[in-house]
């Protein structure tokens, strides 16, 4: 049986978008999200792994929310689920908060410490490295009708328009796999987070990608 490692944030975990301004974010059933797409497509041989939070950046700490940078959880993660075969990593959108004030290209950047960090690591098949699918996260949409969120977001809507091109540089010089998910999917009515139709769309063409990665 091969293992996938699905490594991201909020859009990983499954939040559902009209639950932005509610007391406590509500989750897609697992048969919905992206992740149980994979699994379902890909079948009993593999196991995907969920590794979602909320608000994970790729290597900032946030003031304002304990334990959300995803460099200081990875190892121990890689760790825990080894041996892994993939590796499916799409963060960088957290990265677009006003209070981290990075660029595109930093936020890709940071992407590159974390992708290192994977194919670097003893955590695949025979204490090797695991394969890495490297996916740009989805555009920042409309957010007007969230005023408190958009002031979170002030320059996200262009800022991630602009990702795409550096994290498909970044995949071709690392060698590894790579999907743009703004070519495939458009966020929900918050303006981030994916509804149950991007969710399906996105398992599928991850399955399609992952099959090419590790053939049966």
């Amino acid at each position: 049986m091969k293992t996938v490692l699905c490594f991201g944030d909020s859009n990983t975990w499954g939040f559902v978008p009209e639950s932005i301004t509610a007391p406590f974010p509500e989750r897609h059933p697992y048969a919905v999200r992206w992740t149980g797409i994979l699994a379902r497509e890909l079948g009993s041989a593999f196991r995907v792994v969920e590794e979602g939070q909320n608000g994970r950046t790729t290597v900032h700490d946030d003031p304002f929310a304990a334990v959300r940078n995803g460099k200081a959880v990875l190892p121990a993660i890689l760790e825990s689920h080894k041996p892994l075969d993939l590796v499916v990593l799409m963060l960088g959108t957290n990265d677009l908060k006003n209070v981290f004030g990075v660029s595109p290209g930093e936020i890709a950047t940071g992407v590159k410490v974390l992708a290192q960090m994977i194919l670097s690591s003893d955590a695949g098949i025979m204490n090797r490295p695991p394969k890495l699918l490297l996916l740009c996260p989805p555009a920042i949409g409309d957010q007007l009708h969230l005023p408190d969120i958009a002031a979170k977001f002030p320059n996200a809507q262009k800022d991630s328009r602009k990702l795409p091109k550096h994290y498909e540089a970044l995949a071709a010089s690392l060698g590894c796999g790579y999907l743009n998910t703004q070519t495939l999917i458009e966020p929900g009515s918050d303006g981030i987070h994916l509804d149950a139709a991007a969710h399906a769309r996105l398992g599928n063409a991850v399955a399609a990608a992952v099959k090419a990665i590790l053939p049966s």
